[in-house]
């Protein structure tokens, strides 16, 4: 992907949770995920535990932490030494996955928040040049890959915009897409559980 430049007035740009569009962040809570039988409490957290396919103890510290940014310290602190050594190559495919999956498990909500971006650009705020965001050079500029945004543009465009509900999500081609050891396959709806339970939710982080 490539760096693009985005009106910052012009486009949706999302930073804080608890702020509006706050829910298009890997961030927000309340998008919980179900895979393999395994409650997972963010899309941040899904995604940090796949760089880890052959350490299941270190996605299971990522997976039982209670927030997503908890999660993402936990994955920083192993990647040097075990991170999936072709994973600058798979991230964006494994995210634009990990996106299907919240809006396939949590259509109702995550799907309003996409609808109600329009056809504006949505762009992820960063304070550095990494590449999922856009970093302001100006009040009224944004430069950066975005990616994030992007992926998010494109869902929007392929399920939202032709109103077309997302019910399966087939498995990235990346090899090694495992979750405690075990292969994942598509994932459908009729594999989601009441996740919104709390207690589960809870049950399933001890």
């Amino acid at each position: 992907m490539n760096i693009r430049n985005y009106n910052a007035k012009e486009a949706i740009v999302f930073r804080k949770t608890k702020e509006p569009f706050g829910g298009l962040s890997n961030m927000a809570s309340g998008y919980a995920l179900y895979i393999n039988e395994v409650i997972i409490p963010s899309s941040e957290h899904l995604y940090q535990a796949m760089r880890y396919p052959t350490n299941p103890e270190i996605q299971f510290e990522i997976i039982n932490q209670d927030n997503a940014m908890k999660a993402k310290m936990i994955s920083n602190k192993y990647k040097a030494q075990y991170s999936r050594p072709d994973w600058e190559k798979i991230q964006i495919k494994v995210m634009r996955w990990v996106l299907e999956i919240k809006l396939a498990q949590n259509w109702d909500k995550f799907s309003a928040i996409l609808k109600e971006t329009q056809n504006k650009s949505i762009v992820e705020y960063a304070t550095d040049n990494k590449i999922w965001g856009a970093k302001p050079i100006n009040n009224d500029e944004l430069v950066g890959v975005n990616a994030l945004g992007r992926l998010l543009m494109e869902l929007r465009e392929k399920y939202i915009s032709e109103n077309n509900r997302i019910f399966c999500v087939n498995p990235p081609d990346v090899p090694a897409l495992l979750l405690y050891n075990q292969h994942i396959d598509i994932i459908c709806d009729d594999m989601i559980i009441d996740y919104h339970n709390e207690s589960l939710l809870e049950d399933s982080l001890v």
